[in-house]
């Protein structure tokens, strides 16, 4: 396994097999059948665009939600997790250790979409035993990309 490489592609997944080669000092080749191997075997999983949607006018609404939950007999957090994961809003579910069991990252066009789907989807699960929703007001920095990159003489960010 190419960890150099696996930081070339996350930092920057539209790198040529060229770049990539002459970055890691490689073979073409090598780097092509490392790539090909590692997608293979499930390590690199998909490649993502990191998208400034503050940007546009057609903005959504992106909230973080806790979930606090009953583990289910034999299944601990596991199914629960699939479920939510299904849902079209859901972004990214994460188990959590802490005051809450799954954190839910969820995008929606409006506040009042966020807000329904917790009370009307999230909250009627049986093992929901409570919810917390907070909601994304300005993104700095998204999957290590900085979104916000003008700063004043001070060095505060230029909003």
């Amino acid at each position: 396994m190419n960890i150099k490489l696996l930081k070339l592609l996350e930092q920057n997944a539209r790198y040529s097999v060229e770049q990539l080669a002459s970055m890691l000092g490689s073979d073409e080749a090598l780097v092509k059948k490392e790539i090909k191997e590692m997608e293979k075997a499930g390590l690199i999983c998909g490649y993502k665009t990191v998208i400034d949607w503050e940007k546009l006018d057609s903005a959504a609404v992106s909230a973080l939600i806790e979930l606090k939950v009953s583990p289910q007999a034999d299944y601990g957090f596991e199914e629960i997790a699939k479920r939510v994961m299904m849902y079209d809003e859901v972004e990214s579910v994460y188990l959590m250790s802490g005051g809450y069991d799954l954190c839910v990252m969820v995008r929606a066009k409006t506040f009042q979409q966020v807000a329904m789907f917790v009370a009307k989807e999230l909250s009627t699960i049986d093992a929901v035993v409570s919810t917390a929703t907070h909601f994304i007001l300005r993104r700095y920095k998204e999957q290590d990309v900085i979104l916000v990159n003008n700063e004043d003489d001070r060095g505060n960010f230029l909003l």
